[in-house]
């Protein structure tokens, strides 16, 4: 995957779930139009409280491989960089929209749109690259020559929007750059940012490799100093021909900290910034709540101890039995060392704040459309109208108190000026109309069973031509049945379960491999979760009444009394004239199967067609991090049993988990994010593309990977990416989203959660949200100096 210009636009997330933790800094949901859903928390101060001086040590997941950020292997690290040394003609502002940078640009606008379009940039008298030679219009030329395309000597990630330019020229003087596009350009607003200077675009050697490991010529308020890979950093300095707003630090030190490695090093005080995780702003929040307290011991390593266990513990170490005293002498002697550790680094990480608010990109739920149930669109729709995507959002968001609304876009997130809840394409969460689709595409509940009878018969039939062809006839169709009944009790007796046959598709597996509903096979006895054995229908039944009597909600039995024909009627009308497309319900007059609630699913069993069951298979991550995100699936997994949908969950290497499954499209369901773009119309098409043959035979689906598309959908992205009025382009947009939510192929979740650890002092940085940061207003706060408020863009 490849990170093009400063914002990372490409990277596919694996979708980090959250655990409960204390409330912390609060930010505010906007219902209006144009606001994000929730702020940035950088603890915001105008310059003048800000110290001049001073290292920030900011934590990256790794060093970056090269300083190129339009290479293929360019990643978040090389896009900070860029975003401090190189020049960004437009920036991204909290409302995720591109603004213009006026430390570069005088203006930038479009003069000519007939016979083309043609771009005029005036850029700011002062800028200049740090060898002293002003910012102009050969280094506009370069970077055009190298991203078109056109000489493939270069190894360029992407050429989008460069391959539409037809010339770059200079203006009146070498300040004013005239660039005329070949083909209408809406997203013009995108090139050139970063721009680098013709030293490193002028010839394919120097774009390959001399910016890998070094930038000789740089232009912003840092300078890139250095590059230590020993020790795992990167150093940034003031640049000293920076001509707009001194920076306020002397250095910014990015320092390579692995995840795994997060806590220890804010606990030693390695680094000042650092993206963390839930359980780790847990960790933080309960640091600070400490003090005065029983402290670690309340919520560490000792907290599983208690006295009847310490009492146990004590006696078998000083017990008769030597073998086990020696092993619980050496248990016991860990459990200090991890409470000692544990406890120490709760008095580091007191000297931190989490800074919290949503990250620029969404979880989906995806859908592979290429084979299988899936390929059926009905099927995929039946799967999307079964998700409760508030219910979703709300456990991830909500325990770090969050606005918890799910993403209502494919292609824009709230606060972005694309955005719009295109969701009543697909519709709201209907479990009735879920199964109505899925029986108009031939899925039923009794098929499987009526399957199985007839293959039961066929079996029957066939040992009993055995039977009559033995020798022994009766005599060896006993001794038969009689050893497999004796390999049955075996089986038993080994605590295996021979209800699978053996054929891994048990409750769990070696493998890592569990199968919802068909963990027991008596009739009407319908599935589990993934994570733990589902409540019978009844149980289920009872502790919903018992929520829904405790938020004043009318009781399950109620609300199936209540949905009258005509009520279905109404919801499908609301849901059309929300955008609802054709082909997203199930025609008009196919019923839903009898007991489409819960308890009918339980009941009728799952659902099958031609004796086979309908069973799709889930792949997660299996690493000690992924628990939150297979938590997320679990509940995915309850909500698709109550239409008769059983998953098959596979666990797998996290390493493996995007190129070897999600990439090569061996999946039926999988959950990963994408970042928001400020420019949809060319940053997103290649998500959504209808897969096309390829010269080779192959499938070329671009980046997308759940191989769901349309003509129509590549129409408007077209459409949208050379329409130059504004509101025509969003228009556009917007209808291709709709689209998109119709296919069912990407179903939007929710936006992810972006936590950081930050030192109390440190200002303008933390959780930016959209916004681009600014490096140059950076710093730590003089002494007596606060904050000027909570979270920004309230």
């Amino acid at each position: 995957m490849s990170h093009d210009r400063a914002r990372v636009r490409s990277v596919v997330f694996l979708a980090t779930g959250v655990l409960a933790l204390p409330a912390l800094a609060g930010c505010s949901s906007h219902d209006e139009a144009g606001r994000p859903v929730a702020g940035q928390d950088v603890a915001p101060a105008a310059r003048d409280m800000v110290a001049d001086g001073g290292t920030m040590n900011w934590a990256v997941d790794e060093l970056p491989e090269t300083f190129n950020s339009f290479q293929a292997d360019a990643d978040e690290a090389t896009a900070r960089v860029a975003g401090a040394v190189l020049p960004s003609l437009f920036r991204l502002d909290a409302q995720g929209r591109a603004q213009p940078n006026a430390d570069f640009l005088e203006s930038a606008e479009v003069v000519e749109r007939e016979p083309q379009q043609v771009v005029l940039y005036k850029l700011n008298q002062q800028a200049v690259w740090s060898d002293g030679r002003e910012i102009g219009a050969d280094d506009f030329a370069a970077q055009w020559r190298a991203l078109s395309g056109r000489d493939s000597a270069y190894w360029t990630a992407r050429n989008a929007g460069y391959d539409r330019i037809a010339k770059v020229e200079r203006g009146a003087n070498n300040l004013e750059v005239r660039v005329t596009f070949a083909k209408p350009y809406a997203d013009w607003r995108s090139l050139f940012s970063p721009l680098y200077p013709k030293q490193i675009m002028g010839t394919p050697d120097s774009f390959n490799d001399g910016a890998r490991r070094k930038l000789k010529v740089t232009a912003g308020p840092f300078a890139l100093s250095g590059t230590d890979r020993r020790a795992g950093d990167v150093t940034l300095e003031r640049n000293a021909r920076w001509w707009g707003s001194p920076a306020k630090l002397d250095k910014i030190v990015l320092r390579k900290v692995g995840r795994a490695e997060r806590a220890e090093a804010l606990a030693k005080g390695r680094v000042d910034l650092a993206a963390i995780d839930a359980a780790e702003a847990g960790r933080i929040s309960r640091a600070a709540a400490d003090k005065g307290g029983e402290g670690p011991l309340a919520h560490g390593p000792g907290a599983a101890i208690t006295p009847a266990r310490a009492l146990r513990s004590w006696a078998i170490a000083h017990g008769s039995d030597e073998e086990a005293a020696d092993t619980e002498i050496e248990a016991r002697a860990k459990t200090r060392k991890a409470v000692k550790r544990y406890a120490t680094e709760q008095e580091g990480l007191r000297g931190y704040v989490v800074r919290k608010s949503l990250e620029p990109a969404y979880t989906q739920l995806a859908l592979n459309g290429s084979e299988g149930p899936l390929a059926d669109d009905r099927v995929r729709r039946a799967v999307a109208r079964a998700l409760d995507r508030g219910e979703l959002a709300k456990t991830v968001l909500k325990p770090l108190g969050l606005p918890a609304e799910p993403v209502g876009s494919h292609l824009a997130l709230a606060g972005q000026q694309a955005y719009a809840d295109n969701s009543g394409a697909l519709g709201e969460q209907d479990t009735a109309e879920a199964r109505a689709l899925l029986a108009d595409a031939g899925w039923t509940p009794g098929a499987l069973l009526k399957g199985k009878k007839e293959e039961g018969e066929k079996q029957k039939g066939e040992e009993g031509e055995r039977e009559e062809k033995t020798a022994g006839g009766e005599s060896d169709a006993k001794d038969e049945k009689a050893a497999k009944d004796e390999e049955t009790e075996k089986s038993k007796d080994s605590g295996e379960d021979s209800t699978d046959g053996g054929d891994g598709d048990g409750d769990s597996n070696d493998d890592g491999t569990y199968i919802v509903g068909e963990e027991d096979s008596k009739p009407g006895d319908y599935g589990t979760t993934v994570l733990a054995p589902a409540p019978a229908a009844a149980y289920q039944r009872a502790v919903l009444n018992r929520q829904a009597d405790a938020l004043g909600l009318p009781r399950e039995a109620d609300k199936e009394k209540k949905k009258e024909p005509a009520d279905h009627a109404k919801q499908h009308s609301r849901d059309q004239a929300k955008g609802g497309a054709p082909g997203a319900y199930a025609p008009k007059g196919t019923a839903a199967p009898k007991g489409s609630g819960a308890e009918g699913a339980a009941a009728a069993g799952p659902l099958a067609k031609d004796g086979k069951p309908l069973t799709l298979r889930f792949v997660l991550p299996s690493g000690d991090g992924s628990e939150p995100l297979r938590a997320v699936a679990d509940r995915i997994s309850r909500m698709l049993q109550k239409i008769g949908v059983r998953t098959e969950t596979a666990k797998v290497a996290d390493e493996s988990y995007f190129k070897d499954h999600i990439a090569s499209g061996q999946y039926d369901l999988a959950l990963y994010s994408w970042p928001a773009s400020a420019f949809p119309a060319t940053d997103a098409r290649p998500i959504f593309a209808k897969p096309v043959p390829a010269a080779d035979g192959s499938l070329n689906v671009e980046q997308n990977y759940t191989r769901v598309g349309t003509d129509h959908i590549d129409q408007l992205f077209d459409q949208a990416v050379g329409e130059l009025d504004e509101e025509t382009s969003r228009s556009l947009v917007k209808k291709a989203d709709a689209r998109i939510w119709a296919e069912a192929g990407s179903i939007p979740l929710y936006q992810r959660p972006q936590l950081l650890a930050a030192r109390p002092n440190l200002a303008n940085a933390g959780a930016f949200g959209f916004q681009a940061p600014h490096y140059e207003d950076i710093g730590f706060l003089k002494p007596g100096a606060k904050p000027s408020g909570g979270p920004s863009a309230k």
